[in-house]
């Protein structure tokens, strides 16, 4: 039974698989170091900017034309967009959210 005090060599083969195996577990250390700095570094910047917040009650009236009928809307970016026809023309008005005033109409129509 060999005692622990001597040193046993590995062959020269044995080397380099030894080698490799050690550059393999290093890459992988580092790559999963990496991708935990960037899991952290992204809840950090959630931290710091704040989670988006739900939108405010919005409530008030917006004018929209005689005989017009409201198709859909949505709220995005600040804006609302109401799809609606009217006298049988498809249109998209956008409203500021805050002040309720016009921003934009989009009009619809057919390729020739």
């Amino acid at each position: 039974m060999p005692s622990p005090d001597t040193d046993d060599k590995l062959d020269p083969q044995q080397e380099r698989v030894l080698r490799k195996l050690r550059g393999f577990a290093a890459f992988s250390g580092i790559l999963m170091g990496f991708g935990f700095l960037a899991l952290f570094g992204a809840i950090g910047y959630r931290v710091m900017v704040g989670w988006k917040s739900t939108p405010k009650e919005i409530t008030g009236t917006i004018m929209l034309p005689q005989g017009a009928q409201v198709l859909s809307s949505t709220v995005s970016d600040g804006l609302l967009a109401v799809t609606l026809s009217r006298q049988g023309v498809v249109e998209t008005r956008l409203f500021d959210i805050e002040t309720r005033a016009p921003r934009g109409v989009l009009s619809y129509a057919h390729e020739p």
